[in-house]
């Protein structure tokens, strides 16, 4: 019986320490004090968070949700593996971005980013602003991070609604899970997608849609290319639109969606080109 129990023990130990994967939230004028829950009614909390907003990260890729009116997705691409929110928290030093850090290479601008959500009324595409209430949330299991954004109170086709967006990352696994919710129970129109810039290239499948080129950031010590792609059921879907500046997709009528999305640049070892990063979607 001693002997079960101090297996399981090591066990779970081991199971513990396996998790590559972490979360972020922190007020920017304290970056020691790390918090799992914050509000603001205004719904902007963009220059008083740290990273501006919930962030989480795998070994490849860190992702944050906007504390603001964008509410978007935005992504910190890493050269090699390994868990860098913690110390870098996202703005790595341009030496240490020399030395094999990551950096924020990806520009999100007025899209929904990679994976970011918003509503559609039939006719147009309606942010997640203004808000009674904006709420975020961020905690770990054994193996995975998660960050959460609920917007209450978004006008939406004469009504209010309540939405959430989750992001889970996994240990060891290089794509990210975003899950949206109707809190209220409202069926609506979900809108998500991926951006793009001037001399992207792109390729599009029955369920994905991949891009590959240079963002005009302007943080980043260097400027290099990015991948990105989003992977979806186009069953969830009544319609795919392009605005010049995003991929977006619009779902059913529904109170829940769910996508993958995955990340990489021309700097990493493993997807450093679309074709390859193509290939492991395909997989």
């Amino acid at each position: 019986m001693k002997l079960s129990f101090l297996a399981a023990l090591l066990f779970g130990c081991t199971c513990f320490g396996q998790n590559k994967t972490d979360a972020s939230l922190y007020m920017k004028a304290e970056k020691i004090s790390y918090l799992t829950d914050i509000g603001s009614e205004s719904g902007d909390l963009y220059s008083t968070i740290g990273h501006h907003g919930p962030a989480v990260e795998n070994q490849w890729m860190a992702l944050r949700i906007y504390f603001s009116e964008k509410a978007a997705i935005d992504v910190y691409n890493k050269a090699k593996a390994g868990l860098e929110l913690k110390e870098a928290h996202w703005y790595p030093t341009p030496e240490q971005q020399k030395q094999g850090w990551g950096a924020d290479y990806y520009k999100v601008g007025n899209t929904v980013g990679l994976g970011g959500i918003r509503l559609w009324d039939g006719e147009k595409v309606v942010p997640l602003n203004p808000v009674t209430n904006r709420l975020a949330h961020v905690g770990k299991t054994d193996t995975t991070s998660f960050m959460e954004m609920i917007s209450k109170g978004v006008p939406y086709k004469g009504k209010k609604v309540d939405i959430k967006v989750r992001v889970t990352v996994y240990s060891d696994r290089r794509d990210a899970k975003v899950e949206a919710f109707s809190l209220t129970g409202e069926k609506v129109q979900f809108v998500t997608g991926i951006n793009y810039f001037k001399d992207f290239e792109t390729k599009k499948g029955a369920n994905y849609i991949a891009v590959w080129g240079k963002h005009p950031e302007d943080v980043a010590a260097e400027i290099i290319p990015v991948g990105a792609a989003i992977m979806y059921d186009p069953k969830d879907y009544v319609k795919n639109t392009d605005d010049g500046t995003q991929y977006l997709l619009i779902s059913k009528p529904s109170t829940y969606l769910t996508t993958r999305i995955i990340s990489s640049s021309a700097k990493e070892q493993e997807l450093n080109t679309l074709d390859k990063l193509e290939a492991f979607i395909k997989k």
